[in-house]
């Protein structure tokens, strides 16, 4: 098998495996075909008004100013007087998206939406404003349309301010909220002259949806510590007054109308939010009105989090719900049935009505969620073979009809306290039943995927040692195991599986995970004899040499593994890569070189111990690292120069490129200074910031493909929009990598030794448009696994450098900042997707040099790596989670995910590494482009 042909299929079974994780993980849960379910009782209210603060912590909200009066002076009346209040606990990923689907259509984030989109979830879903007689919502662009889009009929209206409104650099992001209270009552009093308006207004089963998301906004902008974030909730709280005065003046206070105030997520103190902090995951609740308890005095309550006494509320009872209960609860307000996928148990500590509709409503709840359970039951067992199929014993038919009919019974003879704990344990019970059914083919698609992948593995090892080793060979004559006979044994294994899956009616996607494993192993199997000869020639080497080269290989994948949840282990590992020139003899032989290793160790190595980056914007830090980069490219410049000037005849384009680097850092300070005086995003930084990223992948191209001048374009190329897209201390974070990077190069040439140190290659003189030699591309030896162990290394310590998988979900804008202000989640994202690349292409640039200079083939280093990292994404494959909280089930998804992508980036980072460092672009006196 070519080069080309074996990256194809590497990358195509990359690919498959990374694929079988949305399968096995991340699959929706939902299902349809249920029967609606409602209380059959009167509900309580005619009208239900929510208002989501986007954004809202709950201690922001509920915790008194310094002098003891509150920021929401109307809201702490009604938790003191007329209303309930409670925390609700919001789920991971604390977005926008996910928290108003928990809210108002009553189950968690669709795992499966992260591949079809931010603003929308990627199946059809049943909401409250769906089962509502009418629903009138007004309030951003991004949520509204997602339940118009799926609610059935056309009774759900919405009203949108332009996108161009959420601008992160308004001088007032409260405005947003001003607007929807302003059109909301410009709605009412065009409805008083408006005979059919009116009419509508005054039927039952009504809904009005304020999203308020200036709070969000400000949050992001300012920090929820500020002051515009903390005038934004007086804001709000003036807001609600007023609109509360006019549906009682409108409807005549009829007593009709139940409100509940609430918010999707919080924010953490940096202004970020999608983690799992507490204060992205507590948000204020707060409920009156019709149907609504009103507050209720108690001696005392003990809740963990020892909130209550901060806040003032001791003497207030406090109810905490989840939140997706609060679909439930609004549904059973206004009479309309449960949303069809809603997973919410209905908190009955916030209804005033008697016991007998709360029995009723919480039973319309659990048949609900009971009739979720059957159909999923129903599809799983019709796609499997009957003697094969195993049911959830806890709720067979038999116990469904026990359940329903002593619930029944027990409503009937007014034991609503009975029937009320019998909905609950029916609830829990149709819960596990949904989460079994949901995860029943686990197993199944486990089995297949790790079976191909230890085939994988094992076929990989086989090509590094069979290709590129000098390792001893069978002897010649050998029998081999009949291919015919092996062929016919796989392909009847494949047709057994292919009949089973079609006999199931599986999904085809089912078809690649089982089938897959099938060639691999042929292929392994079919070179039996030549892999067990090859492992037979370790025997060659001592068995202490071979028992710690074990050891230490094991010691590193693991140490790698743990980077992963604890970055504080990256410092240890960059220490002990500190130590070995030590141990090695290279302190005696290259001590400049060894001494520089070990300071750029020790420096890279504080990086992890920092916090994540966000938490406290600094300019200067970045003015800083801009500094730093420009004197140490200078001095590489003139002591280059100085070492080899007929390398540097030209040195005009990294003047400039140094200069960049200048104007970039002034563009960042005056943005954010602008931005601070509340002046907006300038033209002109803006255009600087895009023409650099634009150029960033130009400018390099137009440098001398000579070793050191590429790799010095390259740095200050990637530095300058680095440089752009940083708030603090991670600005200096590329800067102390390039530098160990480039001791890396330097070192690596005092540990090869080809025939003698005559025939080691000059770095000066290396040119990466030059083909290498093929005659003198040597053999893999054992040293070429501990550059390949290195080079993974510096990818996690890339990744995980500056940062956590918290700090990735917890989006912060401020990084984006010179580039855009207004809200756009795809450009956004992408330009800080580009940012965690940067420190990718850094490595891998060096990595690329390293194995010029050391004159090995590319592909025999990054086949090492490529066996390094699929054991790495085994260990993680095994560490998936799907019991305990939801960050735990969702962070253990995440490694997984993390190293596939790594592993098939580094297939798409490697040709990018070539591109940058063996290509030019070339300007003739014409002014023609030309590309070699």
């Amino acid at each position: 098998m070519n080069v080309l042909a074996f990256f194809a299929v590497g990358l195509v079974v990359h690919v498959v495996f990374f694929a079988s994780i949305f399968d096995i993980y991340f699959t929706s849960p939902l299902v349809h075909g249920m029967t609606p379910h409602t209380a059959p009782l009167p509900p309580p209210a005619k009208r239900l008004v929510l208002l989501v603060a986007d954004g809202l912590r709950a201690d922001a909200f509920y915790r008194p100013e310094a002098h003891g009066t509150s920021r929401a002076p109307f809201l702490r009346g009604i938790i003191e007087g007329k209303g309930s209040w409670g925390v609700s606990h919001t789920r991971v990923p604390t977005e926008s998206r996910p928290g108003h689907v928990a809210l108002i259509a009553g189950f968690y984030e669709d795992v499966s939406a992260v591949a079809k989109g931010w603003k929308e979830n990627p199946v059809e879903f049943d909401s409250v404003f769906n089962e509502s007689r009418t629903t009138w919502s007004w309030g951003s662009p991004d949520i509204l349309p997602m339940f118009a889009k799926g609610a059935t009929g056309d009774h759900v209206h919405t009203f949108t301010y332009p996108a161009e409104k959420e601008d992160f650099a308004a001088k007032d992001a409260s405005k947003l909220d001003t607007w929807v209270f302003d059109e909301v009552k410009a709605f009412f009093e065009s409805a008083k002259e408006n005979k059919t308006l009116l009419s509508r207004l005054r039927e039952d089963k009504i809904v009005f949806f304020l999203h308020l998301l200036g709070l969000d906004t400000n949050g992001h902008a300012h920090r929820p510590m500020s002051r515009d974030y903390q005038e934004n909730i007086r804001v709000v709280d003036a807001g609600i007054a007023e609109l509360v005065s006019w549906f009682e003046e409108f409807f005549e206070n009829d007593g009709k109308t139940s409100f509940v105030f609430t918010s999707d997520h919080g924010m953490t103190d940096w202004g970020s939010h999608g983690a799992g902090h507490p204060s992205e995951t507590l948000t204020p609740l707060l409920a009156w009105g019709a149907g609504i308890k009103s507050a209720q005095r108690v001696a005392e309550q003990h809740f963990e989090d020892n909130f209550l006494q901060e806040w003032k509320l001791e003497g207030v009872r406090r109810l905490d719900v989840n939140q997706a209960d609060i679909a439930p609860l609004m549904s059973s307000l206004i009479g309309v049935p449960m949303p069809l996928n809603s997973v919410g148990t209905l908190p009955l500590e916030y209804l005033n009505n008697g016991d007998h509709f709360r029995a009723e409503c919480l039973y319309a709840n659990a048949l609900q969620i009971l009739e979720q359970f059957k159909v999923k039951m129903a599809q799983k067992k019709e796609m499997t073979l009957s003697f094969f199929f195993t049911p959830f014993h806890s709720l067979r038919e038999s116990e469904q009809e026990v359940f329903t009919r002593n619930v029944t019974s027990l409503i009937q003879q007014q034991r609503y306290d009975e029937a009320i704990s019998l909905c609950h344990a029916l609830i829990r019970l149709a819960l596990e039943g949904l989460a079994y059914y949901h995860t029943y083919d686990r197993l199944f698609l486990g089995s297949s995927v790790v079976l191909g992948f230890v085939g994988w593995t094992s076929y990989v090892v086989l090509v590094v040692l069979k290709t590129h080793t000098s390792l001893r060979k069978p002897p010649a004559g050998r029998e081999e195991i009949s291919s015919s006979s092996l062929g016919k044994a796989f392909v009847g294994i494949a047709l057994l599986i292919t009949v089973f899956l079609l006999i199931q009616a599986s999904p085809w996607t089912y078809y690649a995970y089982s089938l897959l494993p099938v060639p691999v192993w042929y292929a392994v199997c079919k070179e039996y004899r030549t892999f067990t000869s090859l492992l037979g020639s370790v025997s060659d080497y001592p068995l202490k040499q071979c028992a710690g080269f074990v050891l230490v290989a094991v010691l590193g994948v693991e140490l790698l593994v743990m980077t992963f949840f604890y970055r504080a282990v990256l410092t240890v590992g960059l220490v002990a890569l500190a130590g070995w020139p030590v141990m090695s003899t290279l302190c005696r032989r290259a001590k400049a070189e060894s001494a520089r290793w070990i300071l750029g160790c020790v420096f890279l190595a504080t990086f992890p111990l920092m916090p994540v980056v966000g938490r406290e914007p600094s300019t200067s830090l970045v003015i800083c690292a801009a500094a730093l980069t420009l004197v140490i490219s200078a001095l590489f410049l003139w002591k280059s120069r100085s070492a080899a000037p007929q390398h540097w005849k030209d040195s005009s384009l990294y003047v400039l490129q140094m200069f960049h680097v200048v104007l970039c850092a002034g563009v960042l300070n005056s943005t954010h200074s602008s931005l601070h005086q509340k002046q907006g995003l300038p033209v002109f930084n803006q255009l600087v910031s895009w023409a650099t990223l634009a150029s960033s992948f130009i400018v390099p191209l137009m440098s001398s493909t000579r070793l050191f001048q590429r790799l010095l374009s390259l740095f200050l190329s990637l530095e300058s929009t680095y440089l752009l897209l940083s708030t603090g201390y991670e600005a200096l974070f590329p800067l102390v990598l390039s530098w160990l990077m480039f001791v890396w190069i330097n070192i690596e040439q005092e540990t090869i030794k080809i025939q003698g140190p005559s025939s080691k290659l000059k770095l000066s003189g290396i040119d990466f448009s030059e083909n290498i030699d093929i005659s003198k591309i040597r053999q893999l030896r054992l040293d070429d696994i501990r550059r390949s162990y290195f080079f993974v290394f510096f990818i996690i310590t890339a990744f995980f450098g500056t940062g956590n998988i918290a700090s990735i979900n917890s989006f912060d804008p401020a990084s984006v900042y010179c580039f855009l202000t207004v809200f756009n989640p795809f450009v956004m994202g992408a330009l800080m997707m580009w940012k965690i690349l940067i420190p990718f292409v850094i490595v891998m640039c060096a990595f690329e040099t390293i194995q010029v200079s050391t004159q090995l083939s590319s592909k025999s280093l990054f086949l090492i790596v490529l066996v390094i990292s699929d054991i790495m994404a085994l260990h993680f494959f095994f560490l998936v989670k799907d019991y305990g909280s939801w960050l735990d089930i969702g962070t253990s998804i995440s490694h997984y995910v993390i190293v596939m992508s790594m592993t098939i980036f580094l297939l798409v980072l490697s040709v990018l590494a070539q591109v940058l460092t063996s290509k030019r672009i070339y300007l003739d006196r014409r002014m023609k482009l030309h590309f070699t």
